[in-house]
């Protein structure tokens, strides 16, 4: 996708809890709030496990599987439904009655993760042993036993969320602005001084945090270690069908696949935005000031692409203006994202998504905005909800919002604990994937364009989305890998900020912009670190998403530049996804992957493969510029 903000999946029981699937948005304040309010409950509504027993058997986990799905089945739908009418209606009513039922949702998850977590050592066949150790590891913040210890985090959630959430920075003009407005001003603003002091000032927000989440760790280790786990960062990387180490070995050997192309993009980057600002902005060698690349984290540089594009990039086209000329409304752009599917053969969308779905934002009541899949009973009641603007960046988002669908319903057949995607970056990488094809050969078949701009316009299309997808992989790496060796003790207390900055040198080639101390905790300034939400899905989806284009464009015949590919029309393609997507969670990922790429082991050479044309186009103008690349 071409957003520049990502949101998590919205899974309150880390399984199939599905409540919302988000087109990569960063909340507004009114779901940081909410987020506050859910993420409370969590610790304070925790059961301590029941004794555990040397004469558990097989039969008594199977027994205890099967009474744990049904009853998660039965409260999801009760939680979606609440969940969607506060998002739709929001008022204090319905804050009450979603926060309400999901204290009953997290109250339930963690009791049955304590639970699952004494059968832990029975022998089961594979289908009930994963559904026990996807039940075991639900828990993102797992609660430790004494009363006190579940009150005190539960505290401490609810204030880290509450000092996120209410964030302001009072600017020097006297403006006090959101966090969704500075970055819009990010975004906009050339002007470093200015740049800097939002930058700097959003910062602040976060200095209170850094105390709250030291102890937060302490006590989520300790929950962690009653589940069985060493810690949570062991706890966190149990998830992915693999030993938590070797997990992390697949994620160095990912970015050592990807990372010449992003040191290519980095230098080319560095050198523009120094023409641009001058030497004592953004000096010509060493890293790039975080404050310079149109992000408040310096996530994705999009915003920036006026001051980097190729002379004479213009495609000739503008899809948000051939939208208008066509006469796109609203429903129209869902229709036409809905025909991509159908292309491929799946069934149509059922009469209830049109009736039931948001596609306009009301006039009469106050809605979260922000683009969310959703499968409200896990069969066929699926639904987007979103406001969507005539342009061509919500003409992507539909594509990939229906992707979540798609998959809701392929795998609606499975066992409830098994309705979710393969692993946490399938879900978002599956819409990612759709939204790759959107490419001009994509627009003529429909109508919208008429004459493919020559291969001499690709390079401005390939680095504009390379400024999103290329400059995000490192970010979305890192996050994690601060975070885990916080969990495992690697990092300490002492060295929070330093140690995050040490990251973000090694793996992004960014500093601050101005000087930080142990006084600074920069951390707590990107919403995912002080809302506990896992990242490193993101990095996977951005990986797993080219791989997935790249072999269905294979099987779709194409044998042309897999940037240029389309599988719009393709139903061999269609019928390879929809087996994948069918398998829900209910296999290893790596057997999900095997189908569509023939492949177990994810791999990062396809997005060499479509950039392959703009790597080459990089290291030109670098040498050519007399770069010293690098940091």
């Amino acid at each position: 996708m071409m957003h520049t903000k990502l949101r998590p999946a919205k899974l309150a029981l880390g399984i199939a809890l599905a409540l919302s699937l988000s087109a990569c948005q960063e909340d507004a304040k009114t779901t940081h709030t909410k987020a506050a309010e859910t993420k409370a409950t969590e610790t304070k509504a925790a059961v301590a496990a029941p004794a555990a027993s040397a004469q558990v058997t097989a039969a008594d986990a199977i027994a205890f599987i099967t009474e744990a799905e049904a009853e998660l089945a039965a409260l999801s739908l009760e939680a979606n439904r609440a969940e969607w009418i506060y998002s739709n209606f929001i008022t204090e009513d319905t804050a009450s009655l979603s926060a309400a039922v999901n204290e009953k949702v997290t109250a339930t998850s963690v009791r049955l993760a304590t639970e699952a977590a004494k059968f832990a050592n029975v022998e089961l066949d594979a289908v009930n042993a994963r559904k026990l150790n996807m039940l075991r590891s639900a828990i993102v913040l797992p609660s430790p036993m004494e009363p006190a210890k579940n009150a005190e985090l539960a505290g401490i959630v609810a204030e880290l969320n509450g000092l996120y959430g209410k964030g302001k920075y009072c600017l020097s003009d006297g403006r006090c602005l959101t966090q969704p407005e500075l970055s819009a001003l990010m975004a906009e603003s050339r002007d470093p001084a200015l740049l800097k002091e939002i930058w700097a000032g959003w910062r602040d927000i976060a200095k209170p945090m850094r105390p709250l989440f030291e102890r937060e760790v302490v006590l989520a280790n300790e929950g962690a270690r009653d589940l069985g786990y060493a810690n949570l960062s062991e706890l966190w990387r149990s998830q992915y069908d693999m030993a938590p180490d070797a997990f992390s070995g697949e994620l160095d050997r990912l970015w050592g696949q990807v990372k010449p192309l992003y040191d290519s993009l980095h230098c080319y980057v560095r050198g523009e935005l120094n023409e641009q600002y001058g030497d004592e902005v953004v000096p010509k060698t060493g890293p790039i000031p975080a404050h310079v690349l149109g992000n408040m984290w310096a996530q994705q540089w999009g915003t920036v692409y006026p001051l980097v594009a190729p002379k004479d990039a213009d495609p000739g086209y503008d899809v948000t203006e051939l939208l208008a000329a066509k006469g796109y409304d609203e429903h129209k752009m869902v229709e036409q994202a809905e025909s991509f599917f159908t292309s491929l053969g799946f069934d149509k969308l059922p009469d209830t998504f049109w009736s039931r779905s948001l596609f306009v934002q009301p006039k009469d009541r106050d809605v979260v905005c922000h683009a969310s899949a959703w499968d409200l009973d896990n069969e066929d009641d699926i639904r987007i909800k979103m406001c969507i603007q005539k342009t061509a960046e919500d003409f992507t988002v539909i594509h990939h919002e229906l992707g979540h669908n798609f998959y809701q319903r392929a795998y609606k057949n499975q066992p409830f604990i098994f309705k979710n995607s393969a692993n946490d970056g399938f879900h978002e990488a599956i819409g990612d994937t759709i939204a790759l094809s959107i490419t001009p050969k994509y627009l003529q078949q429909i109508g919208l364009l008429e004459q493919v701009p020559d291969a001499s316009k690709d390079i401005g299309l390939l680095l504009r989305q390379a400024l999103d997808k290329v400059a995000f992989l490192p970010f979305g790496l890192m996050i994690d890998q601060w975070r885990w060796k916080v969990f495992n003790g690697e990092i300490t207390p002492q060295n929070y900020n330093q140690a995050w900055w040490d990251l973000r040198l090694k793996y992004q080639g960014v500093m601050a912009p101005v000087e930080r101390t142990e006084a600074d905790f920069d951390p707590g300034a990107k919403y995912h670190v002080p809302g506990n939400v896992p990242y490193t899905r993101y990095f996977l989806a951005h990986i797993l998403q080219f791989q997935f284009h790249r072999s269905l464009c294979d099987i779709a015949g194409d044998k042309g530049p897999v940037h240029r590919c389309s599988i719009y029309g393709n139903q061999d393609a269609g019928a390879k996804l929809d087996q994948m997507l069918q398998m829900g969670a209910s296999k290893p990922w790596p057997e999900a992957l095997a189908v569509v790429t023939g492949s177990k082991d994810m791999d990062a050479s396809a997005v060499l493969d479509y950039f392959a044309p703009l790597k080459t186009w990089l290291d030109n103008e670098n040498t050519d510029a007399g770069r010293t690349c690098g940091w």
